[in-house]
């Protein structure tokens, strides 16, 4: 691997980490960077660079444990949360709940979603309509949220927030767009509902990602290791730094602002694909 190379590895996975848990969509932001500009497929191959992808996207769940390890134990067991009670306590059952909906959905059309969804096409909509979405959940939303920490939140609406999570099966909706609109619609905070959305992308994307890498197991090039480990490396450090931030961003500016950025975004698509 040449110091170039290595370089792109490193913005590929600070594109990934910087937008993988914020409302705007990292498959969106990457196929600026990469399919646009970067074009790792041209040296990599293609099999071998969604493999890539695969890598990264492990480093941002990475961090999510990291950031949220208290939360992550407490699931298990294995600590206990300040004020949590018997009747009062956010437990695996509402992660399972919560992901139900969309590792059902996702298992069943899997194939279809990869072979006919992720064009550039369908990420604009997915962009636009996303957008539309958290802009209605800003407006719409109850103005005094009845859930104010996990720990408040029930299996009913844990439910409910696992069938809209549905909607981030779309390429370019965004997991994060559609599940924290989706808790603030429900009566959830701005920061419990992105809590609870990271929580549950933990398993989903660990699972969807791990059974990618099986499939795609014999497309590994080890040549490319060292661009496989930089780019995960880059991807840990950029979303533990985006995570922290966002979470204390969102309480603040809630999501018309990110809403505005994806129309943006969706717009440069267009221009640079089709003008």
């Amino acid at each position: 691997m040449e110091l170039l190379d290595l370089i792109k590895a490193v913005i590929l996975g600070l594109v990934e980490g910087m937008t993988e848990f914020a409302p705007v969509s990292s498959t969106g932001h990457l196929i600026i960077v990469d399919d646009m500009w970067l074009k790792t497929m041209n040296f990599l191959g293609s099999e071998s660079a969604n493999t890539f992808k695969i890598v990264i996207q492990l480093g941002s769940i990475l961090a999510v444990v990291v950031v949220m390890w208290k939360r992550m134990l407490s699931l298990v067991g294995l600590y206990k949360i300040p004020g949590q009670t018997s009747s009062r306590k956010f437990n695996l059952g509402h992660v399972i709940v919560g992901i139900i909906p969309a590792g059902v959905l996702g298992v069943l059309f899997e194939d279809f979603i990869d072979e006919n969804l992720f064009t550039t096409e369908t990420v604009i909509v997915g962009l636009v309509i996303g957008a539309i979405w958290m802009i209605v959940a800003d407006k719409f939303g109850p103005r005094r949220p009845k859930i104010t920490s996990l720990d408040d939140l029930s299996y009913g609406t844990a439910f409910k927030v696992g069938i809209i999570q549905c909607l981030s099966l779309w390429p370019g909706f965004s997991r994060s767009g559609a599940t924290i609109s989706g808790g603030v619609v429900l009566g959830l905070d701005h920061r419990t509902a992105s809590d609870f959305t990271f929580i549950m992308a933990v398993p989903i994307m660990a699972g969807a990602s791990g059974l990618s890498l099986f499939k795609n197991w014999d497309a590994i090039n080890f040549d490319h290791l060292s661009f496989y480990v930089v780019g995960f490396v880059s991807a840990f450090v950029f979303a533990l730094l985006a995570i922290k931030f966002f979470l204390r961003l969102i309480s603040r500016v809630k999501l018309v602002p990110f809403a505005i950025y994806r129309l943006v975004l969706a717009a440069v698509l267009i221009v640079v694909i089709y003008l």
